[in-house]
């Protein structure tokens, strides 16, 4: 039996104290009708903050641009009956005795695959979504302003409706992504640039306009990813040297904490550099820039990562690789996502050593607030 107690110490950081080191990755669930969290939101949450997560991120919640979200029912973080529903939730859970953000987001030039929801012309940085797929046309540097301060005000409104940190999504071929990207970032203004430093400004300034708004003691989260949803095989950053050049402008913008996404946690980012049991992403991003990180990507799954949302089963955990990299202080964090979001009592179960009684992951679990 894997001893997980390292998983359940306190995590101290000078902005941000945790409980245990669990963290509820946020996974998109699009119920939230006309954008708006209620009662099944905030129960959905509350479960998790009384079964013992350490800190709850909530789904992708969507900024106040026209394009923002790419499905009907992704939540909005702007508008009164939004931002009222979300102090619902998490007064749900900090009634619970958790601690909760909300992750802030916008999804760029991505589709939803939803046919029959009409979306305004869409934001990304060249009118790209990928290398060769069209998104519209490129944003204006209007446009970007208005992104910027829109990032802005939802973070000054997650402070205001009191949750304890924020998360800004960077990762995962949306919106801040796109701007990573050299793919879809062709741009020859400010915002562009032949390398991942130069293409990192538009983060920056995101990031920028969060610390403006909340102030200097409130935490901040930027998840960040190397692979796209529309190309698995991209890395923004092909070596330590690169990834210095494209997290350090986000570090001095005012990030706290770093969310780093793989697609399987156990995996090294840089084996050439390190060798096969080498440090992870979130391994090597804490060794860059010295800031705390929470490494995400298939913990409590065997599965492939698309594989499992298709409906093909999942085993239950093997903690052991988790544990490893956990006491040798690799990251500082663990987020766990689908593991959870099937079963809301998973961090409870591990730490009474019930791994037995895990409910395994499958698509069905993306239909109801479980």
């Amino acid at each position: 039996m894997t001893d997980t107690s390292i998983l359940f110490q306190p995590f101290t950081s000078p902005k941000l104290n945790l409980p245990n080191r669990i963290v509820m990755a946020p996974m998109t669930r699009n119920m939230a009708p006309d954008g708006v969290p209620g009662e099944p939101n905030a129960a959905y949450y509350r479960r998790r903050a009384e079964a013992g997560v350490g800190l709850i991120l909530s789904e992708g919640t969507v900024i106040d641009r026209p394009a923002s979200r790419n499905l009907p029912h992704i939540p909005f973080f702007h508008g009164d009956d939004a931002l009222g529903g979300w102090q619902e939730v998490v007064g749900a859970v900090h009634s619970a005795g958790g601690l909760m953000g909300p992750q802030i987001w916008h999804t760029g030039g991505t589709s939803g695959g939803d046919a029959g929801f009409e979306r305004p012309p869409l934001d990304s940085p060249s009118g790209l979504n990928a290398p060769g797929e069209s998104a519209g046309e490129a944003m204006s540097e209007e446009a970007i302003a208005d992104t910027i301060a829109a990032f802005g005000r939802a973070a000054g409104d997650a402070k205001r409706l009191g949750f304890d940190t924020l998360e800004l999504h960077g990762a995962h071929g949306y919106l801040i992504d796109q701007f990573f990207w050299a793919g879809t970032n062709q741009r020859t203004d400010r915002f562009g640039g032949a390398t991942i430093g130069e293409r990192s400004r538009f983060a920056a300034e995101v990031v920028k306009a969060a610390r403006d708004a909340v102030g200097p003691e409130f935490p901040i989260i930027l998840r960040l990813s190397q692979w796209k949803q529309q190309d698995y095989t991209v890395k923004l950053a092909a070596d330590p040297a690169e990834m210095e050049q494209w997290l350090q402008p986000l570090v001095d913008a005012g990030v706290d904490i770093l969310h780093c996404s793989q697609r399987r946690f156990w995996e090294p980012e840089f084996p050439e550099v390190d060798g096969d049991e080498g440090l992870n992403f979130a391994g090597w991003a804490k060794k860059i820039t010295g800031l705390p990180t929470i490494s995400v990507g298939s913990v409590g799954l065997s599965g492939e990562f698309l594989g499992s949302f298709a409906g093909e089963g999942s085993q239950k955990t093997d903690l052991d690789k988790l544990v490893g990299r956990m006491e040798r202080d690799e990251f500082d964090l663990i987020a766990v996502g689908r593991a959870l979001l099937a079963d809301p009592h998973w961090v409870e179960k591990v730490r009474d050593s019930r791994v037995d009684e895990l409910q395994d992951f499958n698509a069905t679990s993306l239909a109801e607030l479980v």
